[in-house]
């Protein structure tokens, strides 16, 4: 019988723990997510999930103005924050959003 090893850290866990004090690695994250998935808010959520773990839900909830509970029923799989609560996650994690033309406008 194999034996599991228990110590095994989920990729969730170890990417959480990766970002845990590295702003730019945060940062890095989101904006990928943005640029890769911007059809897919659930993957870009989930981004901003993990940097929020990375930081610590509850001051992570504390400096974007929300509760804690609401805070990880927005970022769990299937949320979907109105604008206004978006808008104070993307001030808490010290960014701000532009718009710029999918393509060339002429």
């Amino acid at each position: 019988m194999a034996k599991i090893n228990k110590a095994a850290v989920s990729y969730q866990d170890d990417l959480v723990e990766s970002l845990r004090g590295d702003e730019e690695a945060q940062i890095e994250l989101i904006r990928a997510s943005f640029e890769d998935n911007g059809d897919e808010p659930a993957a870009i959520l989930s981004a901003i999930r993990s940097v929020a773990a990375a930081r610590g839900f509850k001051s992570f909830a504390e400096s974007a103005e929300l509760n804690r509970e609401n805070l990880y029923r927005v970022l769990s799989d299937g949320g979907n924050p109105r604008l206004d609560t978006f808008f104070k996650i993307v001030d808490a994690l010290g960014l701000r959003l532009s718009v710029e033309p999918k393509r060339k406008v002429s």
